[in-house]
This record gives structure tokens, C-alpha cells and sequence, in this order.
């Protein structure tokens, strides 16, 4: 079987958006799920609102694959994951090496969509001696001191990293250094990687303080329902309550106290 090493997707030199490309795992996610449950064809329209995503979306995504459907039929479920499997790179085999075995690590380590999904956990590296030898997810951990060498026997061009955010970068740059091209970063920093690299940054604390942002506004809005106030019609008062600005003066032209700088900076 193919690794990683020698053969990669051909997605760039079709000319496939970026954004396309993030959406082909929504639909070979929903489309293997109907294939599980043996429904043979799927509309635009059912395949979309699986994927979350509207019908045009996705057909203009299917295009780029050269895939039309059939009208009245719609799009055959089989050959549709074979079609985004093979252009996602997911019909050979890609080894993946996880550096930083913590709690989230070894979380990685025991994920089983990783093999179902072309993905192969080649080796698990850290840099604690304490831990070298000690089997997670039944596969042994090795030493940091390992890693080059782990990754040209193993032709490994996917690493994971899940170490603190204080040495992620430095890790990274020893992956980059051993010849691994694609990086999905779990340590909460931003890491610094050549052209030619890919890095994806899964951060869960970001995405908790955006959800975060969200009920507070919601409990803001339910709130505001329930005292039959208007935050807008509240603005709005208060502009027309204001002062009137002296005659000839703007917002540009008017000095704060350190100069140049407006009093009322504009919104």
C-alpha cells in the first residue's frame, strides 16, 4: 500500500477551493452514513441538509469533482465516497506520528476514526523518559530523541502535536526538519512553518469562548424580551439627547487632550 511519503492529494493541481476542500469531509461524512445504512442514491437537497451545508453549495462543490448526479435521481452514494475519498487522499495509507502523550495525546492515540478514515498512528512520541515504553492504546511510547528517526523508517509526512504550547514550536520545527509537510497543532500557540507546510490548529479553549460569546448575548436578548427594552431605540435616544457639537466641528477635526487624537474617537 502507498504511504503518505510518495504519493499526496491532487486537489491543488485541480484547481479545488480551499473552501470546497473543507467541506469534502461534511460530505463523505454523511455520505458514508447513508452507505452504512445501504441507501443507494441521495438527492442534492437530503445530502445537503446532512452536511449542514445549501443544495447550490454543494453542487457547485461536486462540480469540481466532476460530478453532476443524475437529475431525478440523484447523485449514487458509492461512487460518491470513493470519488471524495480518492480526492481527499483517503484510498491509501497516511502513517501519523502524535508528539505529546498527556491526557489529550493519549486521547488521539485511542481515537478510532483515525484507521477507518485512512489514517494510520505509525508512532507516539514524548519527551518524558518516564513514558517511553509504556503502551497507549496499545502502541508503545518513545522517546523524543526518536523522532527523526521514526519518521524517515516510517515515511511519516502528518504529525500531531499535543505538547505544551512552550515547546510545540520547537517540535514543529523538528518535524518540519525531518521532512513531515502536513501539521494538525493541538497546542494552544501559533505556530511559525516554511511555505510547503500545512498546519491546522484545532484550539478547544477558543472555541468555548466563542460559544461563550454566544449565550451571553442570548441571555442579553432574553433579557431585554422580558423588560420590553430596545438597545437600538436605546442608542438612538441617547444620540438625540446628546449635546449639539459646535458649529464647523467634526468628528476628524476635533482635538482630544493628546492632540490630533478625536475626543470621541469615531465607532
Amino acid at each position: 500500500m502507498a504511504t503518505g511519503r510518495t504519493h499526496r492529494p491532487a486537489t491543488r493541481s485541480r484547481g479545488i477551493p480551499e473552501a470546497t476542500v473543507a467541506r469534502l469531509p461534511l460530505y463523505l461524512r454523511a455520505l458514508t452514513a447513508l452507505s452504512e445504512r445501504s441507501v443507494p442514491t441521495v438527492s442534492s437537497e437530503e445530502l445537503a441538509a446532512a452536511a449542514g451545508v445549501n443544495s447550490a453549495k454543494l453542487r457547485k462543490d461536486f462540480s469540481y469533482l466532476g460530478s453532476y448526479g443524475t437529475r431525478g435521481v440523484g447523485y449514487d452514494v458509492e461512487y460518491l465516497v470513493y470519488q471524495i475519498s480518492r480526492e481527499l487522499g483517503l484510498t491509501q495509507d497516511w502513517p501519523v506520528v502524535i508528539v505529546g502523550i498527556g491526557n489529550l495525546g493519549a486521547a488521539l492515540a485511542g481515537y478510532g476514526g483515525f484507521a477507518s478514515r485512512g489514517f494510520r498512528v505509525a508512532a507516539l512520541i514524548d519527551a518524558d523518559p518516564a513514558m517511553t515504553g509504556k503502551p497507549v492504546a496499545g502502541i508503545p511510547v518513545q522517546h523524543s530523541d526518536e523522532l527523526e528517526k521514526i519518521i524517515e523508517e516510517d515515511g511519516v509526512s502528518i504529525g500531531v502535536i499535543a505538547t505544551p504550547a512552550g515547546v510545540a514550536q520547537q517540535v514543529c520545527d523538528r518535524l518540519v526538519a525531518a521532512g513531515v509537510t502536513s501539521i494538525l497543532n493541538f497546542a494552544p500557540t501559533v505556530l511559525s512553518v516554511p511555505d510547503g507546510v500545512d498546519v491546522r490548529k484545532v484550539d478547544l479553549s477558543i472555541e468555548l469562548q466563542i460559544l461563550a460569546f454566544h449565550e451571553q448575548r442570548k441571555a442579553g436578548e432574553e433579557s431585554n424580551a422580558e423588560t420590553g427594552t430596545d438597545p437600538g431605540a436605546e442608542a438612538e435616544t441617547a444620540a438625540a439627547a446628546a449635546p449639539p457639537a459646535p458649529r464647523g466641528a467634526t468628528g476628524a477635526g476635533r482635538k482630544g487632550p493628546d492632540g490630533d487624537v478625536p475626543a470621541v474617537m469615531p465607532a
